[in-house]
This record gives C-alpha cells, structure tokens and sequence, in this order.
C-alpha cells in the first residue's frame, strides 16, 4: 500500500461509516475497481486502524452527550429514580440495540468472513442496502422522537444492526431505516444510529487491536497508515456534521440510487 493509496481508502472509510452506502463495501470495491494489489494482510490491519479513526470522530462529535449517558447509566445502577432521566433512559437503550448484534457476529462468524472475499456478494447487499432505503421512507411515519424511544424499538434497531455484518450492508443506513421503521424522524433516527455504533465499534476495535499490535510488520506499515488514519478521522466528523443537516430537509432516496447503481457496476467490473 503506498501513502496515496492510504488517504483515499481513508478519506473513503469516513465518508462511508457514517453516511448510509456501506464502508466495509466500499473498501472491498474500491480496490477492486481500481486493480490496486493490497495483500490481504496489510488490508485487514488498515481497516483496523481506519474504524478506530471512525470510533474517534463519533466519540468527539457526541463528547458531551456521551459523558451526560454514561455518567447517568452509572449511576442508575444504585439509584432507580434516575431511571427518569432521558440520558439514563437513552444510554441503556443503546445497550440494549447493542446485544443483537453482538450475538448475529458470533453464530454467523465463518459466513461473514467469508462474504468479505466475494465482490459480487458484496454488490448484492448494497442492493439490499438500497432497498431498505427505500422501504423505511415508505414505512416510516417520523413522527416521535428519540424521548419517545422505548425498549422495543431498541430491540428493532438492534436487529437492523445485525444485518451490517455483512459487508455492504450499510451500519449506519441499516440502523436509521430500523429507528424509522419505528417512526422516529430521520434527524433522531441517524443520531441513535451513530450513539449506537460506538459500542460495537469500541468491542470490534479492542479485539482486533490485538492483531494490529501483534502484526510482525506494523512498525514499516505505519508511516503509511498513519496518513489514512488522520484522514478518515477528519473526513468521519464531518460526515457527521454533513448528514445530520441534510436529513432534517431531504430523504434517504438519493443514497439508494447511488447504491443501486453501484451494486450494479459491481456485477459488470467483477463478472468472470
């Protein structure tokens, strides 16, 4: 992998987290489009290390909400009467749309890995991605907020989050059509998405770390990393900041389109 090779997959990596069009799909394509020769090695400890990236824009972006949830979660352990309180109410919500995913990723763990090497599996579930796109528009009334969250629909979310283990299956899109299958309003239903995402992010960085720390070859490989890392960081907030002010006035429907036809040029690029 060369510096430039870096900063695009970077830049690519954090656009793609947080905007709904799948980032484990994009950096299975983008390669593959472009004939870039990464071993697989050196691929699989980049993507460590952009995710972290991504951790880090979303915990910085949500600091201070992050710090009211977790503080209040702590202190609803001992105290019932706090469980009135929004923030403590939203922090075990999110613990709650966190546990289905955690448990799809363990049953299915060989099938997923295995979907990562397939281009054209990958091509089909940014269809699919679309597709749900286009239903949550249609199902969703975005009509509550996330004060008017409960725990069923932080199970139903946490199912949707199940789906975005596959590769192409966006994270973010597949959780925000889940909050809005639930009728929350787009704005409320990507900002759980994203609260949601960092305990699973912050489980998947921590283990995979340790094969980061452990590769023979991280010393030579992170002066090359490190340029992606800084930019898919910067890139991740901004996203952010980005979707959160687009959904309050446009629809989900422009992504669809843009991942309909992607998952199509995959099939034409990748056909034996």
């Amino acid at each position: 992998m060369t510096i430039w090779q870096s900063i695009v997959l970077g830049v690519i990596q954090g656009l793609t987290e947080f905007l709904p069009i799948s980032s484990s799909g994009h950096l299975v394509l983008v390669p593959t489009f472009l004939n870039w020769q990464i071993p697989s090695e050196d691929a699989f400890l980049f993507d460590v290390l952009v995710q972290i990236a991504t951790l880090f824009a979303v915990i910085i972006y949500f600091w201070s909400d992050l710090v009211r949830i977790f503080t209040g979660v702590v202190k609803s352990i001992n105290n019932k009467e706090s469980w009135q309180d929004e923030d403590v109410r939203l922090g075990w919500l999110i613990i709650i749309a966190t546990i289905p995913a955690g448990i799809f990723g363990l049953l299915f763990k060989d099938i997923i890995e295995a979907s990562f090497n397939s281009a054209q599996a990958v091509g089909v579930f940014l269809i699919i991605t679309a597709l749900l796109l286009i239903a949550a528009e249609r199902i969703g009334k975005s009509n509550r907020d996330l004060k008017q969250l409960n725990w069923k629909d932080a199970l139903i979310v946490g199912l949707f989050q199940s789906l975005a283990t596959l590769p192409g299956i966006s994270r973010s899109g597949s959780t925000m059509c889940g909050g809005m299958v639930c009728h929350l309003h787009r704005k409320d239903a990507a900002k759980f998405s994203f609260l949601m995402s960092i305990p699973i992010m912050l489980a998947a960085g921590l283990l995979e770390s340790i094969n980061l720390l452990q590769a023979p070859n991280l010393n030579q490989l992170l002066p090359v990393f490190i340029p992606g890392f800084i930019a898919s960081g910067i890139t991740g907030y901004l996203s952010i900041r980005w979707l959160l002010k687009f959904l309050t006035r446009h629809r989900l429907d422009y992504f669809s389109v843009y991942l309909i036809i992607l998952g199509m040029a995959t099939f034409v690029f990748t056909r034996v």
